[in-house]
């Protein structure tokens, strides 16, 4: 018997702690910890698991360190100001908290003390604003950081402006300081929302197109070379809809899934069946982005995705709007996915992260 405890941020006030069990086919809520107003993402700090951080996306964003014991039960430890508006996604580099403060268009860097409490108070944190405009005049007004991503390879930090059609790069001073060198020009009012990255190339999902874009992604000072771009499912409605993607991952290969594919999801499907999974191959052909396999979930708005258990064996969603948790299977070599756990009674899960 193989158990997994998987750790749900939501647009509720509560993060729960699921236990999966793989070989009942079980999924239970054994607990869970009312932290506050949508805290809608989740990241381990890199040392200790047991230390988790949140956000909570309000006007006056807050970010949040949680301590988890072995069972899955949570308490607040420290709260302080995230550095702007609506936190949406947060990520723990070294030492420091970078959070990407999505309706005030400002970055948040937060120091983390060696000890309890982690979080240090909001005087010592540091904020980058980020300007830019796009075509839809709804969502593009002004700059939407929506993911903190770090290329480890290139000491990076990638960040998605939904807002401004990019994706801006920063790096660190010798002071200490993130600072702009520059950015990714996306497609105008795709509305880049997260990326992946692998082996030299950067994929960036964009939600307001709901395309999947693929770039040539070197080291400075070359640049980065536009490749193709692909609608994110089969059949794309016509703009503008409500069918936005939401999450692009590229597990890494391993012995059980040596080929590497992208994971893509979807979110407002008016199916029956729910939102799609879409899974495309961008190895077989190095110019072009295959849709090779669509899930329907039974989900209805899929946000976050992630990937947990022995060689990345399953991937666990939620629908936002119905269908609660659900943990997929990796199939034929990954090309497909195969329901094997639920729990209907999660309310309005938004991300991840197996412990």
């Amino acid at each position: 018997m193989t158990q997994f405890r998987i750790l749900v941020s939501s647009y509720t006030e509560e993060i729960y702690t699921l236990l999966f069990d793989d070989v009942k086919g079980s999924l239970d809520v054994v607990s869970e910890v009312k932290v506050g107003h949508h805290p809608s993402w989740i990241t381990f700090h890199p040392n200790n698991r047991s230390i988790v951080f949140t956000g909570l996306e309000q006007y006056d964003g807050v970010a949040i360190a949680l301590k988890f014991d072995e069972e899955g039960k949570g308490e607040v430890i420290a709260r302080t100001e995230s550095g702007g508006r609506d936190p949406c996604s947060l990520l723990v580099a070294k030492d420091e908290l970078l959070i990407a403060n999505y309706s005030s268009g400002t970055l948040g860097f937060i120091p983390l003390a060696d000890s309890s409490p982690y979080l240090l108070t909001s005087s010592s944190t540091k904020k980058v604003q980020l300007a830019g405009t796009g075509p839809n005049a709804a969502r593009q007004e002004g700059s939407h950081p929506h993911q903190v991503f770090i290329l480890d390879e290139f000491q990076e930090l990638l960040v998605p402006d939904l807002g401004a059609d990019r994706v801006s790069r920063l790096k660190k001073a010798a002071d200490g300081t993130w600072i702009p060198i520059g950015h990714i020009q996306c497609e105008l009012g795709g509305g880049p929302r997260h990326v992946a990255y692998y082996n030299g190339e950067l994929f960036t999902l964009l939600e307001l197109s709901s395309r999947l874009a693929r770039h040539t992604f070197p080291p400075l000072p070359a640049l980065p070379k536009f490749v193709t771009s692909t609608a994110t499912m089969s059949s794309p409605p016509p703009q503008p809809n409500d069918m936005l993607a939401a999450e692009i991952l590229i597990p890494q290969p391993n012995p059980s899934f040596p080929t590497p594919y992208i994971y893509l999801s979807n979110r407002n499907d008016p199916s029956p069946e729910g939102d799609i999974i879409s899974i495309f191959d961008f190895t077989s052909d190095p110019s072009t982005l295959k849709l090779i396999a669509e899930v329907r979930t039974g989900l209805k708005h899929v946000r976050g995705i992630l990937f947990g258990g022995q060689n990345d064996k399953y991937l666990v969603a939620g629908g936002a709007n119905g269908g609660g948790v659900k943990v997929f299977e990796r199939v034929d070599g990954g090309k497909g996915l195969k329901e094997v756990a639920k729990n209907e009674g999660v309310k309005a899960p938004t991300g991840f992260l197996w412990k």
